[in-house]
C-alpha cells in the first residue's frame, strides 16, 4: 500500500508544511538494486584510542567502499572503539564523531566497532556497554535516512569475522536496520567473500516456509537472486499463489502444512542432497485480548509459529538433513520483544523464537556446524498491515527512527546476509528489521 505521507514530504509544499507543524520528515530509503548496488561515496575510518582487534583496515578494504582517513562527505563512517576500556575513554568516541557526524551523506551509515563487555573487568564492561546506549541514541538523531549500528568483535579477535556483517551494514541492503547491536562469536571465519559477489549463495539449497506471498515470497526471491536453489513451502490452501511464486523464481513448490506430523520427513524427501538454508517464516495471527481469547486461538498460533519450528528444526538437525555450514533463520517479531495489545498468543510465540535462537545457536554450531539466527520485523508494508485501521497504521509507520514502514525486501536482505557462507561468526543473533522502532529495546 502506498505511503502517501512519505510522498507528500518529498514535495516542496509538503516539506514546508510538515516542518512548520513539527511533523516527522521521512527520507526515501535507498535500497539495493542492480543499478545501485552500493553506497555512493567513501568510507571514513576513525579510531577511538588503540584498537583491541586486528585486521580492521583489511576488513574495511573489502567492504565495497573506498576507505579514507579524511573526507568532507562520507557515505559511511566506521569508528573502531574496541579499545575503549574506561569511562574517560568514551571521550575519544565523542572526539572522533563530533566533528564529522553532520557531514554524513543522506542515507549514510555509521558503524561502531566494540567488544564484548568483560565479566571480569567492570570498568571495561561499563565503557563497552555505554557504546550501546550511545549508538541507539545516535540512531535517533542522524535523520535523512541514515542508520547507526554497533558490532561487537570478541576481545583479541580478528576483524575478519566481521567482514560479511560490515558488507551488509555498509550497503543499501540494510536500509531499514538501525540502532542494532550485533555480537559476533569466536567461530572460525567462513570461506570469505564469494567468488561472485552478486551470487554468494550459488550452489546452496534453501527452503522457505510461508513463501506463497508477503515476506516469505520476498525472502525466496532474494535468496534466488543471490544464486540459491530455492524450495518454497506453504499450506496446500495457498497452492495457487505458491506455484505462481515458484514459477516466477524458477523455484520448486512444496505444498505442505508445516504443522503436519510428517512435515520434517517430507521436507527431507524434497531435498535428497541436503539443505543448506532453512528459513522458518510461516506464521499466523489470531488476535484478541486474553480475556476474550478461546483456547483454540491460543493453541493454533503457538502450534504454527513456535511448536512446528521447534519440532521440524530438531528432526532435520537430528537426521543430518541440514548440511554442515548450514544456516537456520527464523522469523521473530518486535511483538515478541515489546509485546502488543491483543497479541498475547502471537507475542508469546515470537518471544519463544528468540529463546530458541539464543539457546540452540551455540549448540547447533558445536554439534552440527550450523548457525541459528532470527529476524524480528517491525512495521512492514504487507497485505496484513494494509488492513490495519488508518490511524494505527500511520502510528506504526512513523514510530521509528526512519519515520516510515519497511518493505518485505528489507527483511529478505537480512535473511540473505544470515544465509551467506561467510557469516559463520554471526550466530544466536536476533536482528530487528524495524527502522529502530520506538517500541521495545
Amino acid at each position: 500500500m502506498a505511503d502517501r505521507y512519505l510522498h507528500l514530504t518529498g514535495t516542496a509544499p509538503g516539506r514546508f508544511l510538515t516542518r512548520r507543524l513539527g511533523l516527522p520528515q521521512p527520507a526515501p530509503l535507498r535500497r539495493w538494486t542492480l543499478e545501485t548496488p552500493r553506497l555512493e561515496g567513501p568510507l571514513l575510518h576513525l579510531t577511538a584510542g588503540a584498537s583491541a582487534v586486528t585486521g580492521v583496515a583489511e576488513a574495511l578494504s573489502r567492504s565495497g567502499l573506498p576507505v579514507v582517513g579524511d573526507t568532507d562527505r562520507p557515505a559511511a563512517i566506521v569508528l573502531d572503539a574496541t579499545g575503549v576500556a574506561t569511562a574517560a575513554g568514551l571521550g575519544d568516541v565523542h572526539g572522533a564523531l563530533h566533528p564529522v557526524v553532520r557531514s554524513l551523506a543522506p542515507g549514510g551509515r555509521i558503524v561502531a566497532l566494540g567488544t564484548v563487555p568483560s565479566p571480569d573487568d567492570h570498568h571495561q564492561a561499563a565503557a563497552q556497554q555505554a557504546l550501546e546506549g550511545f549508538v541507539r541514541s545516535l540512531g535517533k538523531e542522524t535523520g535523512r535516512g541514515s542508520t547507526v549500528q554497533l558490532v561487537r568483535i570478541p576481545v583479541g579477535g580478528a576483524a575478519q569475522a566481521a567482514e560479511s556483517t560490515l558488507r551488509f551494514l555498509l550497503s543499501p541492503r540494510s536500509a531499514y536496520v538501525s540502532g542494532q547491536v550485533i555480537e559476533l562469536t569466536t567461530a572460525t571465519p567462513g570461506p570469505g567473500p564469494a567468488a561472485d559477489p552478486a551470487a554468494p549463495l550459488t550452489g546452496r539449497t534453501a527452503l522457505v516456509t510461508g513463501a506463497a506471498r508477503g515476506i516469505g515470497a520476498a525472502v525466496a526471491s532474494v535468496l534466488a537472486r543471490d544464486g540459491a536453489r530455492v524450495i518454497v513451502l506453504d499450506v496446500p490452501g495457498a497452492r495457487e499463489e505458491l506455484e505462481r511464486t515458484a514459477d516466477r523464481l524458477g523455484a520448486t513448490a512444496l505444498p505442505l502444512d508445516i504443522t503436519a506430523p510428517d512435515a520434517a520427513g517430507r521436507i527431507a524427501a524434497a531435498v535428497p542432497d541436503g539443505l543448506d538454508v532453512l528459513v522458518h517464516n510461516a506464521g499466523i495471527t489470531r488476535d484478541r485480548r486474553l480475556a476474550n481469547m478461546p483456547s483454540d486461538r491460543w493453541a493454533s498460533v503457538i502450534e504454527v509459529n513456535l511448536d512446528s519450528v521447534l519440532r521440524t528444526t530438531d528432526e532435520l538437525l537430528k537426521a543430518g538433513v541440514i548440511a554442515r555450514g548450514g544456516r537456520i533463520v527464523a522469523t521473530a517479531s518486535i511483538a515478541g520483544i515489546a509485546g502488543n495489545t491483543g497479541q498475547t498468543n502471537y507475542a508469546a510465540s515470537k518471544a519463544g523464537i528468540i529463546g530458541l535462537v539464543r539457546s540452540l545457536g551455540p549448540r547447533a554450531a558445536a554439534d552440527h556446524g550450523v548457525t541459528v539466527n532470527a529476524v524480528a520485523p517491525g512495521f512492514i508494508e504487507t497485505r496484513m498491515t494494509a488492513a490495519v485501521p488508518l490511524f494505527i497504521r500511520e502510528a506504526g509507520r512513523r514510530m521509528n527512527s526512519l519515520s516510515q514502514g519497511g518493505l518485505p525486501v528489507d527483511v529478505a536482505e537480512a535473511v540473505a546476509w544470515f544465509a551467506q557462507p561467510d557469516s559463520t561468526a554471526v550466530n544466536g543473533q536476533v536482528l530487528r528489521v524495524c527502522g529502530q522502532s520506538l517500541l521495545g529495546a
